[in-house]
């Protein structure tokens, strides 16, 4: 890992001698904006020369330092040729007011806008999005490198059932063993050992004391990813003694050795069967050191997740065919533009192949129904469903025993 981080050093090095000065016009057409959040935003572009789009994200220098805009350009680069990582075109430049670098154009929906509030989506489809998370995962793991900021909105979806999915963004991402004092990140999905020594300080959290980043922190995060995408459901509001329902958890894993373990499962969690808690027991460990890796998930793959009654309310409640349809809804969409038309779906990789996938919204990296992000470290409010009303915020309505 240590070769790792210092191919990554050396890449950054190398970027910024070689950063060119350019105005996004003499080079690309902008076609539409397809993406905004707290870190720029991302253009649909066409190269002018060779007519491929691609998707250019674009952060101010205002509030971007160099390092950071090199970092993630440098890590996503270097990462980005697994096929469960959104690839890049290795085109990165400067304008007057602005860093920027080409991703290939992934034409989908993240995973997060096709949760269905309080329901989930088919435990199948679960488990095809873990196989390939876990293994975009591994090797980001391998490479020395941790994600930082698993979550749905961060997981993009090429088809209506998660036979093809990419992790995006690596705007946190850092090497492993970096000390970090400021917390970023989202709340529900960050492990205990950020939460129960961070600080609020103003918009910003420090830790009383340097924290290694490491791959637990992603095992964490994962671990939460999938009860979410399973429940339709936060399992907490964040990981500290206050929560009650994050206490409830704590208190089981503690207790999970004795006979009598099963009786002693939170509420939230009585829909999952003994191997999928044996699986959260693992992945969700309080302690970061006895967490498991991501892909100790594919040992469970076979096993059932969902008790019998669970996966049987979940048809009752027609969440695969709703699941389908939703994202069905967004076919066929035909793209009209300089691209000409596209009528059927398609990626556009680094490679400059098309592929052919399920078309969906071009909204890579988009937050529909309110072009307004939240802060990722927005205070939720327990214990709230996930909520389409409410974009990128999964909220609580009232507490409901299952």
């Amino acid at each position: 890992s240590s070769s790792n981080g210092s191919l990554i050093d050396e890449l950054m090095e190398l970027t910024a001698q070689s950063l060119g000065q350019l105005e996004i016009q003499e080079r690309f057409d902008v076609i539409k904006e397809i993406g905004r959040g707290k870190y720029g935003k991302v253009l649909l572009v066409t190269h002018r020369f060779r007519g491929t789009p691609m998707a250019l994200k674009v952060m101010p220098k205002a509030s971007t330092k160099l390092q950071g805009f090199l970092r993630e350009y440098c890590i996503s680069l270097h990462l980005s040729h697994h096929p469960c990582i959104v690839g890049l075109f290795g085109i990165a430049f400067q304008s007057n007011e602005h860093y920027c670098f080409a991703q290939e154009l992934v034409i989908g929906r993240d995973l997060f806008a096709v949760i269905q509030p309080k329901v989930g989506i088919p435990e199948s489809s679960v488990k095809r999005c873990v196989l390939q998370i876990s293994s975009a995962l591994e090797f980001i793991h391998s490479h020395g490198l941790v994600h930082r900021d698993v979550k749905p909105e961060n997981i993009l979806l090429l088809d209506a059932h998660c036979c093809q999915v990419k992790l995006a963004d690596f705007g946190l991402a850092q090497k492993r063993g970096t000390l970090i004092r400021f917390i970023t990140g989202t709340l529900p999905y960050m492990a205990p050992e950020l939460c129960t020594v961070a600080l609020l300080d103003g918009q910003k959290e420090v830790t009383a004391d340097p924290l290694s980043v490491e791959p637990s922190l992603d095992t964490w995060a994962f671990g939460v990813v999938i009860f979410c995408i399973l429940t339709g459901y936060f399992p907490w509001e964040r990981c500290m003694d206050s929560d009650d329902f994050y206490q409830e958890f704590a208190d089981w894993c503690k207790t999970e050795e004795k006979p009598d373990a099963e009786e002693d499962v939170p509420p939230l969690w009585k829909r999952f069967t003994p191997e999928a808690m044996e699986m959260f027991g693992k992945l969700l460990a309080l302690d970061a050191r006895k967490r498991c890796t991501v892909g100790e998930v594919r040992a469970y793959m076979e096993k059932d997740w969902l008790k019998q009654q669970q996966a049987g309310s979940q048809m009752d409640n027609h969440s695969s065919e709703g699941f389908i349809a939703s994202l069905e809804s967004w076919m066929p969409l035909l793209l009209h533009s300089k691209l000409g038309v596209w009528e059927s779906p398609v990626v556009i990789n680094p490679y400059f192949t098309i592929i052919s996938g399920p078309l969906s919204p071009p909204e890579y990296k988009s937050h529909p129904l309110n072009s307004k992000r939240q802060n990722n470290l927005h205070i939720y409010v327990p214990h709230l469903s996930i909520s389409h009303r409410c974009p990128r915020n999964m909220r609580y309505l009232h507490r409901k025993i299952f």
